[in-house]
């Protein structure tokens, strides 16, 4: 498929439709090198990554106004990216690199709120989208040493001047970006739990687990944390970051993937990433026995499809596996293990949708 141009506004007023559940795709080669900052603080570091083997370079680097692109801001690109597989689907043909949307309905896919602050944070997210800068030789054309790009290239919000609320919302990607996403095998799913992971480098290890043990039997895929450390791109010290690398895999809680430490007391120790459902935790929803400690609280928990189907009857327009995450979150903050945890989360979801809870 050829790449339409910016300049191609023959869909522009075709608003991107919302879709209930839509099916989520992340763009691979973006889930596995460091291209954003994890922290909600304003960046202004560079990152700077070499692979080991010296092939892969990234450097990104922010504006001043506005800070580095994060994690958070990547669900934009992530809804993007998803939106555009779903009209490939449909069988659209030279779908272009704009994208109307109505930013209710991005934020609802997204698992944000919708008031008026998420609203204000959308458009800084756009604002850090389109001023970061990334320099990197991956895809680079062949006798080209690197591609220099921002995530977006451009975005319009139409808002009604009397009742200063948004009409509608445009972006356009950056043609790296675009290519990545029509190229055969660039695009992985991901579970719409998510969205609803708080911490940047619990975000950022979801995806990395995604893309090298999603694909991997029961033996999953192993890392080393110094490989990890150069990868994530983070700030701070190795030594900080092994320290909450090994807080995150104790309390075991991302969707779809199982976390175990081996080799702890080496300098370097190995980090194991196996999917819960090749080794039965999805269906048993007990861990198997592995040197981490017991964190306060149920935690995550898979639903059973009785659950799901439960949950969608009752609300199909929200999203049953973010609702998931939120309540085990709600579980933790208050040590909370309930005797049957997919009644508890159809209690919750009701109460929650109802009125919400504190």
């Amino acid at each position: 498929m050829k790449p339409a141009r910016a300049d191609d506004r023959s869909q522009i007023d075709l608003f991107a439709p919302y879709v209930t559940d839509l099916p989520l795709r992340d763009q691979r080669e973006v889930m596995e090198r460091p291209f954003f900052s994890l922290a909600k603080k304003k960046r202004m570091k560079p990152i700077d990554y070499v692979s080991p083997d010296g092939n892969i370079f990234v450097r990104v680097t922010a504006n001043a106004d506005f800070g580095m692109a994060t994690i958070w801001d990547a669900d934009i690109l992530i809804w993007a990216a998803s939106m555009i597989q779903q009209l490939r689907a449909r069988g659209k043909n030279d779908i272009p690199r704009t994208l109307s949307f109505h930013p209710y309905d991005l934020l609802k896919t997204i698992d944000r709120h919708t008031g008026g602050a998420e609203y204000r944070a959308l458009r800084e997210a756009l604002a850090r989208l389109q001023s970061t800068t990334i320099v990197t030789n991956i895809r680079a054309p062949k006798g080209k040493k690197h591609r220099q790009f921002s995530w977006i290239e451009s975005w319009t919000d139409d808002v009604d001047d009397e009742r200063q609320f948004s009409r509608g919302m445009s972006i356009t990607l950056a043609d790296w970006f675009y290519e990545g996403i029509i190229m055969d095998g660039g695009l992985l799913s991901i579970d719409p739990a998510y969205f609803a992971i708080t911490g940047g480098r619990e975000r950022w290890l979801y995806r990395v687990a995604r893309k090298h043990a999603g694909g991997a039997g029961p033996d999953g895929f192993a890392i080393a944390f110094s490989t990890l450390f150069a990868k994530s791109g983070a700030e701070g010290t190795s030594r900080r970051f092994k320290f909450e690398i090994l807080k995150i895999a104790r309390e075991n809680a991302l969707p779809d993937y199982y976390l175990r430490i081996e080799n702890e007391s080496a300098p370097d120790p190995l980090l194991r990433m196996i999917r819960r459902d090749a080794i039965g935790m999805f269906q048993t929803g007990v861990a198997p026995a592995l040197p981490v400690e017991k964190s306060a609280g149920a935690g995550f928990m898979p639903l059973s499809k009785d659950t799901i189907s439960a949950f969608r009857a009752e609300f199909p327009d929200e999203n049953v596996f973010a609702f998931n995450g939120r309540f085990a979150r709600w579980l933790k903050e208050r040590s909370l293990s309930p005797d049957d945890y997919q009644a508890a989360f159809l209690a919750f979801a009701r109460a929650q949708i109802a009125e919400p809870v504190p």
